[in-house]
């Protein structure tokens, strides 16, 4: 085992939700998801001028997209990388010089773990999702 190389390279698919910017709209879109029994493994949340995005990882992203439009939330799709990663110091800066000598260029990332897992999920979109998923695939 490679402690520097990922445990799990994957390309998945991210539900973007556009959300008003005010008290409640996080949990709507949470209990819309969980009463289809819809679990979210990473989450992001931004804010905008009047509005949010949030950005997430779930087990069934076509449904989820499919329940939340249905409810009348504008909603995006895209693919990224599902990186199971070691959780320990350098792990994701391995990842990341790797896919720099590579030339591959990242728009943005976010994770999920705890410091009780030995494994964390970190989500990345890659200007170039395929070359990305290849650099760092166990056989590169």
């Amino acid at each position: 085992m490679n402690p520097d190389a990922p445990c799990r390279v994957e390309i998945g698919r991210q539900i973007s939700v556009f959300i008003e910017d005010e008290p409640g709209t996080l949990a709507r879109v949470a209990e819309r998801l969980g009463a289809r029994g819809i679990n979210i493994f990473a989450l992001t949340l931004s804010e905008g001028e009047g509005h949010g995005f949030v950005r997430m990882v779930v087990d069934r992203p076509a449904e989820a997209a499919d329940l939340l439009r249905g409810a009348g939330e504008l909603v995006s799709e895209r693919d990224v990388l599902l990186l199971e990663l070691w959780n320990r110091p350098g792990a994701l800066a391995s990842v990341a010089a790797r896919l720099a000598a590579a030339g591959v260029n990242l728009e943005y990332a976010y994770c999920a773990g705890g410091p009780n897992v030995d494994r964390g999920l970190v989500i990345v979109r890659a200007e170039d999702t395929r070359k990305a998923a290849q650099v760092l695939a166990p056989s590169a």
